[in-house]
């Protein structure tokens, strides 16, 4: 510690206790006064002229030691806390002030912790999902590069051979147009994963009717479901408080999943959305009779970017989609589980209770 700082650290101290200093020797003064009083009233006593000089020495030597034994007392933290500010990154200012002597300079050292502490944990979390959209991102990229690959090799064939039949040519404009589908979810996904950092700035809480929600999202869906022989059918009606949009975009996950792990199966296939009435709110089961997941993989489904058996058999799956429908319904307090069967079916339930709302996260 450099004397500079050591003659700061004085200022510091001395300014700090500059009202006590002035409290005492107005004390002193108001000792003196009183003593001059009792002079004057009685001719001989007490309060001669050596006497009031000796109080005044001794008031103001007793003041003096006292804060000296207190400046050196607290010497040490008055010196660590300017070496803490005068850090360059003063994030370990919790470290460097240890020498805490009064219950006060306890209580801010106790606070440096605590925001260091917080500080730290939001960092984590920001490096966390940093780390995560670059995954993201990079593995959307790799995804992209092949129904384009798909797209130019259906090109270059049809330059060096072109379809002669009808059916070959709606065989080739349908190739075309699945890959576009790909090209067209993925934009979407990555679209949706940068306005899920705001979410609460794109949200738009109302009373929406959960059936025509589904209907749209099939609309989009008609012709895989028709390629693939999968038969939608929606049980029931149901109104809930939801974001239509948020609601839509999870939907689509969740039918594009179903689409995805249904094909693979022989035979025409159904997907049921089931809305059932609960004394809580309304339950959504979304039930495909796809490949089914495996219950060791089923606690991580809702993980970023886990894929499992049936991701890498598809070669298509960026591990996204159920952990963004996920995140999107926790946000907009409505709870979803998962239940399967290997090789039989899956359903999802989306449960929207109303007080769910009040704690939007």
């Amino acid at each position: 510690m450099s004397k500079s700082a050591h003659r700061s650290s004085v200022v510091l101290f001395f300014r700090d206790r500059l009202l006590y200093i002035v409290t005492g020797l107005c004390v002193v003064g108001l000792g003196v006064t009183l003593m001059l009083l009792e002079r004057s009233r009685v001719s001989r006593g007490i309060s001669d002229g050596g006497t009031i000089t000796y109080f005044i020495v001794v008031s103001v030597f007793i003041i003096g030691l006292w804060l000296a034994v207190d400046y050196v007392r607290q010497r040490a933290y008055y010196d660590e806390m300017k070496s803490a500010i005068e850090r360059p990154h003063g994030l370990q200012a919790s470290a460097v002030v240890q020498s805490t002597v009064t219950q006060e300079q306890r209580l801010v050292a106790r606070l440096l912790e605590e925001q260091q502490r917080s500080y730290l944990n939001e960092l984590h979390t920001y490096e966390r999902q940093q780390e995560l959209h670059n995954h993201f991102v990079l593995q959307w990229v790799h995804n992209m590069k092949t129904p384009i690959a798909v797209i130019d090799l259906l090109m270059q064939e049809a330059v060096q051979q072109m379809p002669a039949t009808e059916e070959e040519q709606h065989q080739l404009v349908s190739s075309v147009k699945d890959e576009a589908d790909r090209m067209t979810r993925g934009l979407e996904m990555l679209l949706y994963t940068a306005r899920l950092d705001k979410f609460e700035i794109d949200l738009h809480i109302k009373r929406t009717p959960l059936h025509e929600i589904i209907r749209d999202v099939m609309i989009a869906h008609k012709r895989l479901c028709i390629r693939h022989s999968i038969i939608p059918r929606v049980d029931g009606v149901a109104w809930v408080e939801t974001d239509a949009k948020w609601m839509a975009f999870v939907l689509n996950q969740l039918v594009s999943n179903a689409i995805k792990y249904s094909k693979q199966k022989l035979g025409p296939k159904s997907l049921i959305f089931r809305m059932e009435q609960t004394a809580n709110g309304v339950k959504l089961s979304v039930i495909d009779e796809g490949i089914g997941i495996a219950a060791h993989e089923l606690p991580r489904i809702f993980d970023p970017f886990f894929t499992g058996e049936n991701g890498r058999s598809a070669g298509e799956s960026t591990g996204m989609g159920l952990y963004l429908a996920k995140q999107v319904c926790s946000r907009l307090g409505h709870d979803v589980s998962v239940h399967s069967e290997l090789g039989v079916s899956t359903r999802i339930v989306i449960t929207f209770e109303p007080t769910s709302l009040h704690v939007l996260r």
